[in-house]
């Protein structure tokens, strides 16, 4: 699969199009802040109307997981779910089907001067280029 990614201040996937507000940033902060990870996810022609599962993972500058404190105790920062398209049968056959995500995120609290990684797995696999990285500036600018 191919998958575009980006940050950005907040975004919608409706009707199939992607709705995005303050997008493509990789500095934040210091303070926290809302997030978006925006996503078009190309899915190949004979995976359409399969179900897809997707994780996604913060991960600092030595690979460890974000933690986070919650009711259950510290958590890393992950968010999951699936999806899964349908094939128009005006589709050529073998295009890819386009398939938009836009996920919200409550403010992080994490550490000014450092960097992070959003990873993406999609059925357990991940590559390089599903990664964002930002970092989290120590003054007040953006």
């Amino acid at each position: 699969m191919k998958v575009t990614m980006m940050l950005a201040d907040s975004a919608q996937a409706v009707n199939g199009k992607l709705y995005i507000l303050g997008g493509g940033w990789s500095i934040i902060g210091p303070k926290p802040r809302p997030m978006a990870i925006v996503m078009k996810i190309e899915v190949p022609w004979d995976q359409a109307n399969i179900e897809q599962r997707f994780r996604l993972r913060l991960i600092d500058q030595d690979a460890r997981p974000v933690m986070i404190p919650t009711e259950k105790g510290e958590r890393p920062v992950e968010i999951s779910g699936t999806f899964t398209t349908g094939r128009s049968a005006h589709l050529p056959y073998g295009k890819p089907v386009g398939v938009p995500l836009a996920i919200n995120h409550p403010p992080i609290k994490i550490e000014p001067g450092a960097s992070y990684v959003w990873e993406l797995y999609i059925n357990d696999d991940t590559r390089e280029d599903w990664k964002l990285d930002f970092s989290v500036s120590t003054s007040g600018r953006r």
